[in-house]
C-alpha cells in the first residue's frame, strides 16, 4: 500500500494504478476527504484577498458537498445509465476516486498572486476534470476512456454550478 503522499502524487500525475489502489482501499475514504479538504483550503486561501476568512469556510463547505454530490451522481450515471458488463462499483469507490481527483486543486494556493489567479483556477479545474476521467474509468472498470468522459461530462455541470456559485457568492476573483 502506498503512502498518502505517494497516492496524492500518483493521482495528480494521472496514474491509473494509483486510482486502482485508492478505489480498492476502503480505508482511503478518509484520505480522499482530506484531499478534498486540502483542495478547498487552497482555493479559499488562494482567494483570501477577495473573500476573507469566510471564503475559506465557504470553499470547504461547497467542496465537501460537491464531492459527495458529484460522487453520488457519477455512481448513478456510471452504474445505471452507462454501465458495461464489467462495471461493478459503489458509492465508496466513487467517493475515493473523486476525492483524489481533486488533488490538483491544491495548486489553487498559487491564486494568492493576482496575475496567476484566473489561469491557475482554469488550469487546475481542467486538470481536476482530467483526473476525474482517469479515476472514473478505473472505478467503473471501463475499458473505454470515452465512456468515462461521457460520465464526467454529464456530471461536470453540477460541479461547475457549485464552483460558479462560490465565485458569485464571494465576489470576483482577483485578476
Amino acid at each position: 500500500m502506498s503512502s498518502f503522499t505517494a497516492r496524492l502524487i500518483g493521482t495528480s500525475t494521472l496514474r491509473a494504478a494509483a486510482y486502482e489502489e485508492v478505489e480498492a482501499d476502503t480505508s482511503a475514504t478518509r484520505q480522499a476527504f482530506f484531499v478534498v479538504l486540502l483542495s478547498a483550503l487552497a482555493t479559499g486561501i488562494g482567494a483570501l484577498g477577495n473573500s476573507g476568512w469566510a471564503g475559506i469556510l465557504w470553499q470547504v463547505a461547497v467542496a465537501l458537498v460537491g464531492w459527495w454530490v458529484w460522487a453520488w451522481v457519477t455512481c448513478r450515471i456510471g452504474t445505471r445509465l452507462l454501465p458495461t458488463p464489467e462495471t461493478v462499483s459503489d458509492q465508496g469507490e466513487l467517493l475515493r476516486v473523486v476525492g483524489f481527483s481533486s488533488a490538483p486543486g491544491i495548486t489553487r494556493l498559487l491564486m494568492l498572486a493576482p496575475p496567476l489567479a484566473l489561469p491557475v483556477l482554469v488550469i487546475s479545474t481542467l486538470w481536476m476534470l482530467v483526473a476525474m476521467v482517469v479515476g472514473v474509468r478505473q472505478a467503473l472498470d471501463y475499458e473505454s476512456t470515452l465512456r468515462a468522459v461521457a460520465v464526467c461530462a454529464i456530471g461536470f455541470p453540477i460541479y461547475l454550478i457549485l464552483l460558479l456559485a462560490s465565485i458569485v457568492a464571494l465576489g470576483p476573483w482577483p485578476v
